[in-house]
């Protein structure tokens, strides 16, 4: 048995083969210009379109072979009035076709070449044309005949300009004929729908949908129409359409001709009928998807108001927003199941209209905003991934069309719209609003616009109480390397806002759990130290106000800023803060608020720092530090150099301590401050260093048999240059001297182990010296009783 399929390929090849047959022995009868015959084999073609057994599809393909072969007998009948044969006496033979679906197909062909004749007025012809064709009620075949109507007449309409104008009101006739034939296909298309067993619906639908561009060809030809102009499309085309769409009370019908309206008719006309169109909106079918036309329109209309800023005045005149607005409105009453995603889609299409044409009033951004909140109220967060994307189409709408969030910030329905997006989805919106800061170099000044911004962006800022695995490390990286990236942006010239303005953002940052803690807290830091700098030299209270700006205020709350850290497992990053607040410090002259950093710092290292590699970092960021202040007094100086001594000689590894032990040798002797250079501290350090370097090479020799590379003592060789050339009298010569001798003397040991690199950086400081020594005056004295002759 064969599937359906099957069947209509076989009906489809039987039918082809019916036409191709009559249409040989059509040919032969106008090669030899009998036209009895070539009218007989024509309607016998003709007649294999009165199939029922054919899908629109597969109908389609029969009908254009046989649209062919018309055009050809359209050509032959032409040539058969050329030679004579009255057009009149052609219009009433081919009514003698038996079947009278050939005999209209013949008779529209004929009726064409009446047209064309000008034998008659082409109104005429063609209202007797489009009546005649009621005699076809099979929804398919009606189609077809009423197409090949449309087809074969659309350049022969009594238009303005058309060589076929007649006396008086033919534009009119011309409209009546299409928009009589749109109606009459329309109501045959729509009556598909209800033929059949009910559980064929969705293969009818489909062939529908096959079908709609035969329906929607009309409304393109009435686009066409020379002579439709404003008010003819007011008072006939428009009112005709629409009485038609929503009488026929079928979705998929006004789906698709309420979109033909829109995109064949002029913008101009849309504007000045909009009370009109948007009238039949809430009159469809409740399942129509309103939002996407509706929406449509919208667009059009912005593009239009885009074009050129002289219809922005139509646009005025016609109020266009508040009826747009008050149908949208009307639509979601009358659809009250609407999804959250169409009531979004709306008022997003809604807002980049308001946006184009009325960029200046900000009142109807907002409220726009309003309605949708409005709309949106008592759905709660919404988690549909569609509704979410139209919602951050909405408000990016403000940031693309400004450039700048402090237009959006003073819509104060902004906030209100964001809090009905999922954490996600939040998260992305205020990556969106950080990026429009960044683009456009967005200055936010002011403390209660910053609290504004934050609130906006806390799904980046703020720890939430739904854990969130699925985000990537990457992503949360890239994230928080933005909101620290804003937070280094956020400036005010006037110190006491500046101040607030870091109040505020530390007041938000601490919000945000351990995770985002390290990555916002340094630049809050260097925000504030910034501000400190500003401040740097100017008395306290200049004005005698108490509530005025000084450093100390600013370093009491960066003392309480970077102890958050410590709690969150980050404390080689609080050390390095604390370290920087310190150098700040110094440079005010604050010493106690210098020394409690530093205390900090060191409860850090004692406490909290066990690993030895960061354990390394810590004690030279320490030394490093230390060694630029000057605000200290003896005591206090001696206490935290004493304690970074203590640290560097309990490192683990013997070359880490000797390192460290040798970096601590500048702590006692800084340029420039000679209450500070004590030589015979630096001494005991290198000396010290010594120990420990040649305790590294026996227990080298101890553990492995050889004694490893000499590298530490060079590297305090280079100390003992250093402090040598900067006068330290406790360096002598002798003691370089003799430092010189065991490197070389260890070198040349059969225990040492070879060291390119070693070797290397000695001959580098042998030719130090040497160069040193050819500079003559007071340094080549220096130098000059170094002997090095033993290096070579």
């Amino acid at each position: 048995m064969l599937d359906g399929t099957e069947d209509e390929e076989k009906f489809l090849a039987a039918g082809i083969a019916g036409l191709q047959q009559n249409s040989f022995y059509m040919h032969r009868a106008l090669d030899s210009n009998n036209l009895r015959d070539a009218l007989k084999y024509s309607a016998q073609m003709l007649s294999e379109l009165r199939t029922s057994k054919l899908s629109p599809h597969k109908y389609y393909e029969l009908y254009m072979r046989a649209f062919d072969q018309l055009r050809k007998l359209e050509m032959f009948f032409e040539e058969e009035t050329r030679r004579g044969c009255s057009i009149i006496d052609l219009y009433e033979l081919v009514q003698h076709a038996g079947n009278i679906l050939p005999r209209l197909y013949l008779l529209c062909t004929v009726g064409s070449v009446y047209i064309k004749s000008k034998e008659a007025p082409a109104k005429d012809v063609l209202k007797d044309l489009v009546e005649m064709c009621r005699g076809i009620q099979h929804p398919v075949r009606g189609l077809f005949l009423r197409s090949y109507l449309s087809q074969v007449s659309r350049d022969k309409l009594p238009d303005i300009g058309s060589e076929y104008e007649g006396d008086a009101d033919t534009v009119a006739d011309a409209v009546e004929f299409v928009l009589q034939n749109f109606t009459e296909m329309n109501k045959l298309w729509v009556r598909m729908q209800h033929q059949g067993p009910a559980r064929e619906k969705e293969k009818r639908e489909k062939e529908r949908s096959e079908l709609r561009d035969l329906v929607g060809k009309n409304l393109h030809v009435l686009g066409q129409i020379e002579g439709v102009d404003l008010d003819m499309y007011k008072d006939v085309v428009l009112p005709r359409v629409l009485e038609q769409v929503v009488n026929c009370k079928d979705e998929i019908a006004q789906f698709y001709l309420m979109d033909c309206i829109i995109q064949v008719f002029p913008d101009e006309y849309h504007l000045q009928t909009l009370d009109v169109l948007l009238g039949a909106y809430p009159q469809l079918q409740p399942s129509v998807d309103i939002k996407t036309v509706l929406s449509q329109l919208m667009e059009r209309l912005s593009n239009y108001a885009a074009s050129s800023a002289e219809v922005l005045p139509e646009f005025l005149q016609v109020e266009a927003f508040s009826k747009l607005s008050n149908a949208i409105g009307k639509v979601i009453e009358a659809q009250p199941d609407m999804p959250t995603v169409g009531v979004v889609t709306l008022y997003s299409s809604l807002l980049t209209f308001t946006l184009h044409v009325h960029p200046d009033r900000l009142d109807y951004a907002d409220q726009v905003l309003g309605a949708c909140v409005k709309k949106l109220s008592g759905r709660g967060k919404i988690e549909d991934n569609r509704a979410t994307k139209q919602i951050v189409a909405l408000l990016s709408a403000p940031l693309e069309k400004y450039n700048d969030i402090m237009i959006a910030l003073k819509l104060s329905n902004y906030p209100r719209i964001m809090e009905y997006l999922d954490i996600p989805t939040t998260k992305v919106m205020a990556t969106v609003i950080i990026q429009s800061i960044m683009k456009n170099g967005t200055r936010i000044s002011t403390s209660e616009k910053v609290e504004a911004l934050f609130e906006l962006l806390k799904g980046l800022i703020k720890d939430s109480d739904v854990p969130n695995n699925e985000l990537d490390e990457d992503d949360f990286k890239e994230e928080q390397n933005s909101v620290s990236r804003l937070i280094q942006m956020l400036y005010n010239d006037d110190p006491e806002e500046m101040f607030k303005i870091i109040d505020t953002v530390r007041k938000h940052i601490l919000t945000g759990g351990p995770k985002r803690l390290p990555f916002t807290v340094p630049p809050l830091v260097f925000s504030s130290l910034k501000l400190v700098r500003q401040l740097q030299g100017q008395e306290e209270n200049p004005f005698g106000d108490d509530a005025s700006i000084t450093p100390k205020k600013i370093f009491q709350l960066l003392n309480q800023t970077i102890e958050t850290l410590s709690g969150v497992l980050a404390p080689e990053l609080a050390l390095q803060l604390y370290l920087q607040c310190a150098e700040a410090a110094n440079d005010c002259d604050l010493e106690p608020i210098a020394y409690e950093f530093f205390t900090q710092a060191y409860i850090l290292y004692e406490e909290e720092i066990s690993d030895s590699r960061a354990q390394i970092t810590a004690i030279h960021l320490i030394i490093g530090t230390l060694q630029r202040m000057h605000v200290f007094g003896v005591e206090n100086r001696d206490t935290l150099t004493h304690k970074a001594t203590g640290y560097s000689a309990k490192l683990l590894k013997k070359p880490d301590q000797c390192r460290a032990v040798y970096a601590c040798s500048h702590l006692f002797w800084v340029d420039d401050h000679d209450n500070m250079k004590d030589g015979e501290r630096v001494l005991l350090c290198l000396k010290r260093a010594l120990r420990i370097a040649n305790a590294a090479q026996q227990m080298a020799n101890a553990a492995r048999g050889s004694t490893g590379s000499v590298m530490l003592f060079i590297e305090i060789l280079n100390k003992y240059l250093y402090f040598f050339e900067k006068g330290n009298l406790q360096i002598t010569v002798a003691a370089i001297q003799g430092l010189i001798e065991l490197i070389m003397n260890e070198m040349q040991s059969d225990s040492t182990t070879p060291d390119p690199a070693a070797d290397a950086f000695l001959a580098s400081t042998m030719r130090y010296i040497e160069f040193q020594k050819q500079k003559g005056g007071t340094v080549g004295e220096k130098y000059e009783a170094i002997k090095v002759s033993q290096a070579g």
